[in-house]
């Protein structure tokens, strides 16, 4: 009788939260999830996303300015505190360990962010649209020279049509504030990815996942991408076999295994 009571208090502690003496607690996971360019939420990310929330973790999986239905309506700042904003609320349900994984674009904005605010941990996806390169100067630097005009000559809010660019599809054109797109475009800026690499902390463990069958360019960058980040014991650099598009799908076992161990350890 006396150990069935026990076994039911026990029960009951693990449902209310309530620690027992001698007894460690696993920490609650939170991550927040950004798609790529033009994405959404609803798309190469949901399967990420429904696979970490199934086996318990905490997850946000944002619609970013970048996305097909935004079109670059917030600038950098604005896109941080909407992380920021998504971080709290996990916090505010629990999660103790926060973390950012993002996938292309949404990995190339992840690093800038990671080297800004405070994380237990960041997850880069076939990160993509590093806006320093010659290749992207030479698809949209006429844009950018005429958006720091704009800017220069009291005209950054002014709306007007910005050359965009993806490997997959090629250019486009976005509607948006010149000092908006400035923000996003300029190739010393936020989407510098060599630059937000090199800016990380230390002390912040990355999982880089590299997709065997990424675009070409991506692959030739594969290992001084990695080579970039913190050199930390739990660095990691994993190859699943898929291409750009179905990366996050392939990458969740890996990626929910990485996050409960450095929750663990960190």
């Amino acid at each position: 009788m006396i150990i069935r009571i026990c076994k039911l208090l026990l029960f009951a502690a693990v449902l209310s939260g309530i620690s027992l003496p001698g007894r460690a607690q696993t920490p609650l996971m939170g991550i927040v999830i950004m798609h790529g360019k033009g994405g959404l939420p609803s798309g190469l990310v949901k399967p990420l996303a429904d696979g970490l929330q199934n086996r318990g973790y905490r997850v946000a999986s944002l619609e970013m300015p970048w996305s097909g239905q935004r079109h670059y309506n917030k600038d950098v700042a604005a896109a941080e505190q909407e992380v920021t904003a998504a971080l709290d609320d996990l916090r505010s349900k629990g999660a103790t360990k926060l973390f950012v994984a993002g996938h292309s674009q949404g990995a190339v904005f992840a690093l800038h962010y990671a080297g800004r605010h405070p994380l237990d941990g960041l997850v880069i996806i076939a990160p993509g649209g590093d806006v320093s390169t010659r290749f992207y100067r030479q698809q949209v630097g006429a844009s950018v020279a005429r958006a720091r005009s704009l800017v220069a000559s009291g005209k950054g809010n002014e709306r007007g049509e910005f050359d965009e660019f993806e490997g997959g599809r090629g250019n486009w054109a976005v509607n948006t504030t010149a000092a908006i797109y400035l923000t996003w475009f300029d190739p010393d800026g936020a989407m510098n990815q060599e630059k937000s690499s090199r800016a990380l902390p230390k002390s912040l463990p990355v999982l880089h996942v590299a997709p065997a069958s990424d675009y070409p360019a991506l692959l030739r960058a594969k290992q001084s991408m990695f080579n970039a980040l913190p050199d930390h014991p739990l660095k990691k650099l994993h190859e699943p076999n898929a291409d750009h598009r179905s990366a996050p799908a392939a990458s969740v076992d890996e990626i929910a295994r990485w996050i409960a161990e450095v929750g663990s350890r960190n």
